[in-house]
């Protein structure tokens, strides 16, 4: 019985154990600066959505780190991100837009999608459902959670090679 109890609840944790983690009100963002996240600089592959990732992400100039994103499926763009990473308040936060493959954007002129620093923790810099994790020089790892068509949550993984 104490082996099935000890199994069950490994079981139960592995479950709930996730890599991003959500902001809640009343958190408020730890000072940072991008030296906290220049090792993202570069081009960057991998794979996911049945298609071929790429991530550009320049150097920090004027408080900020500009990143692109691409994801390409059978040949054929499926949409893009554009965004940064800026210096706001002596912390971080990342904001991105959405384009499709003839860059039509998916959010409103005015609008972008904000994700507030949560944490910096070792190798990971944790912003609201975002993570950018630091697996070595030439490995990252980028963990977000998405909604699905069907309204629930789910966290992806993208990892990511040094080009």
């Amino acid at each position: 019985m104490r082996l099935f109890l000890f199994f069950s609840v490994l079981f139960v944790q592995s479950m709930v154990a996730q890599n991003t983690i959500s902001w809640e009100e009343g958190m408020t963002s730890p000072d940072a600066s991008l030296k906290h996240v220049e090792w993202m600089t570069g081009h960057w592959k991998g794979e996911a959505f049945g298609g071929i990732t790429e991530e550009i992400w320049s150097p920090p100039l004027g408080g900020t780190m500009m990143f692109s994103f691409k994801l390409v499926v059978e040949g054929t763009v499926s949409f893009y991100e554009l965004g940064h990473i800026r210096e706001v308040d002596e912390t971080l936060l990342f904001q991105l837009k959405h384009f499709d493959g003839d860059l039509f954007g998916w959010e409103e002129k005015e609008e972008t999608i904000d994700f507030r620093l949560v944490k910096i923790e070792g190798n990971r810099v944790f912003f609201d459902d975002f993570t950018l994790e630091r697996i070595s020089d030439q490995e990252v790892n980028i963990y977000v959670v998405i909604e699905n068509d069907d309204g629930t949550q789910e966290e992806v993984r993208f990892n990511y090679k040094r080009q």
